[in-house]
C-alpha cells in the first residue's frame, strides 16, 4: 500500500516573494531559491522539505481558493493515486520533472494539496 511519508513543504502566497525570501534569510538564517529548504535523510537517501512563498498573484494553488498549498511526499506516486481515484478523489493533474513526480488534488475542504514522490538529487539550496 502507497503511503504519504512526509511534509514535502507549505507554499503560501505573499506580495513579494524575494523580499519574503530575503527576510527569511536575513533575520532567521534560512533560504534559498524556493524559500527555506530543509534537509533530512529518510532511509539514507537524501531529502528536503520546503517554505516556499510564492506571487499573491499566482494561479498554481488553483482550484483552491485558499491562499496556501500543502505537499505532502509520497512514497508510490502512481500506486497512491490508484488508490485515491479507487476512493472517488479526483486527480487534477500530474507533471513529471527532474527532481519528482507530482500530482495535485483537493481535500475535503478545498484545500489543494500537491502529492510529491521524489525522485534523483535535490535541487540546489
Amino acid at each position: 500500500m502507497a503511503k504519504v511519508t512526509g511534509l514535502g513543504g507549505v507554499f503560501y502566497k505573499v506580495a513579494d516573494p524575494a523580499a519574503t525570501r530575503r527576510w527569511y534569510e536575513e533575520m532567521l538564517g534560512i533560504g534559498g531559491e524556493w524559500g527555506a529548504m530543509f534537509p533530512w535523510k529518510a532511509g539514507g537517501a537524501e531529502a528536503y522539505s520546503l517554505l516556499s512563498p510564492f506571487k499573491a498573484s499566482t494561479d498554481y494553488f488553483e482550484p483552491s481558493e485558499a491562499p496556501f498549498m500543502v505537499n505532502l511526499r509520497v512514497d508510490d506516486l502512481d500506486a497512491f493515486l490508484d488508490e485515491l481515484e479507487a476512493k472517488g478523489v479526483e486527480v487534477l493533474g500530474t507533471q513529471v520533472e527532474e527532481y519528482g513526480k507530482f500530482a495535485w488534488i483537493l481535500d475535503c475542504d478545498g484545500i489543494k494539496i500537491e502529492l510529491w514522490e521524489q525522485v534523483g538529487p535535490a535541487p540546489p539550496a
